[in-house]
């Protein structure tokens, strides 16, 4: 009588199939993974504007969202910080052109204000800012950004000035006050386009914390940064 064939568990998946579950796994790892980090990512979102938590020596905004640069110059006209940078600056961009949008503030442009007109992208932002502030010796910031691109700036800058103290100030857009950011899909595209550059700008800024510093060109594939310059006037 024969015996019956001994069954051989590591043989139930070819090479093959084991290579392919080995993928699926990652791919789910992955997934969970980078859900988990857009659900801190979006976290670190304020949903409504708050005062400041102290006056700081400057006051710095990055050009690019609805409203930044008038919410800056409120902060200034209220005594939150002696000077203002308005960083990104389009080439093209006087300052009469500013004033006419902030007809309210001339005295305060005339006086306290500076405009930088060499930052094409945040991380330049910053390089412009870390200038900016040890030319004037400052050593607190009051940063001025849209809330979805405050986590990401506040990266770059504190890579770019980790001696300067850096006090946030989230910009929430009018679209983000009326509805909720998931009904929307233009705002969903941008988080998450946003939540990959400022993943993209975490790694670059701890490997160069390693000593591994990327090139500026393969830093902006990365991070799928533009040179496209952004109008100060809004």
């Amino acid at each position: 009588m024969n015996s019956a064939p001994h069954h051989d568990p590591t043989q139930a998946l070819p090479p093959r199939g084991w290579l392919r579950a080995a993928v699926v796994a990652a791919f789910a790892i992955l997934f969970v993974g980078a859900g988990v980090g857009f659900v801190a990512f979006l976290s670190q979102l304020r949903a409504t504007e708050a005062v400041p938590a102290g006056k700081a020596d400057g006051i710095v905004v990055l050009t690019g969202g609805s409203s930044r640069v008038s919410d800056a110059m409120e902060l200034l006209a209220g005594g939150y910080g002696r000077r203002l940078l308005i960083s990104g600056v389009h080439p093209t961009n006087a300052a009469s052109d500013i004033s006419r949008t902030l007809p309210d503030n001339q005295s305060l442009l005339q006086c306290c204000v500076d405009l930088d007109r060499s930052a094409v992208n945040t991380r330049s932002n910053a390089a412009e800012t870390r200038r900016w502030a040890r030319e004037r010796g400052f050593k607190s910031l009051i940063v001025v950004t849209s809330n979805y691109h405050m986590p990401r700036a506040i990266v770059e800058l504190s890579h770019a000035m980790p001696d300067v103290e850096l006090i946030p100030f989230s910009v929430i857009g009018e679209k983000w006050r009326d509805e909720p950011w998931w009904t929307s899909g233009a705002t969903l595209r941008l988080l998450l386009s946003e939540y990959a550059k400022y993943v993209a700008a975490e790694v670059r800024v701890r490997l160069a914390d390693l000593g591994l510093e990327l090139s500026p060109e393969v830093a902006e594939q990365i991070t799928g940064s533009s040179p496209a310059r952004k109008a100060a006037a809004n």
